[in-house]
């Protein structure tokens, strides 16, 4: 065990996650593999989701960059797969990575936290510039039957053409659930979907998420309370104080955003299918739960620095 004042570098981060991710798929498949049949990999399921994990917590979301990164360690991954295959794989992997997130989310208290915060984020998959001339495509046609449309962000203001994010989060800061939706769908629509699987939560959210009728809704059938701010041109007002408390509590998710826009890349797409995209996204949220979860392990409580468990 590496206690909080030892020296904890790249290759210990690489062999926490690895440890992590292996024990977690045998548990998950008995085997340790997603395809129990035919011939095993050189490189393991189990190392090429380390990879992926590995790539994303360092920034190397391309993967010709983490490919190439990774070749100063084949000590640790002796069989680095070609960047054909690693795409390939990495599409066929996404159910089981997700299954690690959740299996890691099953193993820390704080997922158990009842006061969460709702929010979203915006996807882009292409430079705005670009989006006319490759919707007359084949990649714009992949992207249309998928749900792609344009929306707009109005805090970042900010016009785009994608998804959205809907990203639910405890105020540890650990995202227990998400939902991908085309750009256009509103906050409320998506949150009111989000929060349908859960129940015996108190949730906030902004003023996007403001419905009697959703709130009554979700109260009388999975016990939750969904707590907004009301607009200054309604009736009734919260006290200052309960307001103020309000929107210090889902400034939390703001962080975990801008960790996963700065830090994660997740609004820079390098997906060229949505299949390619989803996989790419569910690496992403993975890494961010992987990274709280070693912090735990760690008996480290700044969650708010996750990312330097892999860079010293």
């Amino acid at each position: 065990m590496i206690h909080e004042n030892d020296e904890f570098d790249f290759a210990d981060f690489c062999l926490y996650t690895y440890v992590i991710v292996d024990d977690t798929l045998k548990r998950l498949t008995k085997t340790g593999r997603a395809h129990a049949t035919g011939p095993a990999p050189e490189c393991s399921d189990s190392e090429l989701c380390t990879l992926l994990l590995i790539g994303e917590s360092k920034g190397w979301d391309v993967e010709t960059e983490l490919l190439s990164n990774m070749q100063a360690y084949r000590d640790m991954f002796p069989h680095l797969p070609t960047q054909s295959r690693f795409n390939r794989r990495r599409r066929q992997l996404t159910d089981l990575l997700n299954d690690i997130r959740r299996a890691m989310l099953h193993a820390m208290e704080i997922a158990q936290d009842r006061q969460c915060i709702v929010d979203s984020l915006p996807v882009p998959i292409m430079h705005f510039h670009l989006v006319p001339g490759a919707l007359s495509g084949y990649r714009g046609s992949e992207w249309m039957v998928n749900g792609a449309t344009y929306g707009k962000a109005i805090s970042k203001k900010l016009t785009y053409y994608g998804y959205k994010l809907h990203l639910l989060i405890t105020g540890s800061g650990l995202i227990l659930d998400f939902e991908l939706t085309s750009a256009n769908v509103c906050d409320l629509q998506a949150g009111r979907e989000l929060l349908s699987g859960h129940r015996n939560l108190d949730v906030v959210g902004d003023k996007a998420y403001i419905s009697q009728a959703h709130a009554c809704e979700l109260a009388a059938t999975n016990n939750i309370r969904l707590l907004t701010v009301p607009r200054r041109n309604q009736k009734v007002q919260l006290p200052p104080a309960v307001a103020t408390l309000l929107n210090g509590f889902r400034q939390l998710i703001e962080t975990v955003n801008n960790q996963l826009t700065a830090q994660f890349n997740i609004e820079t797409n390098h997906a060229h299918s949505f299949q390619g995209l989803c996989a790419r996204l569910v690496a992403k949220l993975t890494a961010h739960t992987m990274s709280i979860y070693i912090n735990r392990l760690l008996g480290r409580t700044d969650w708010l620095n996750i990312k330097r468990l892999a860079f010293n």
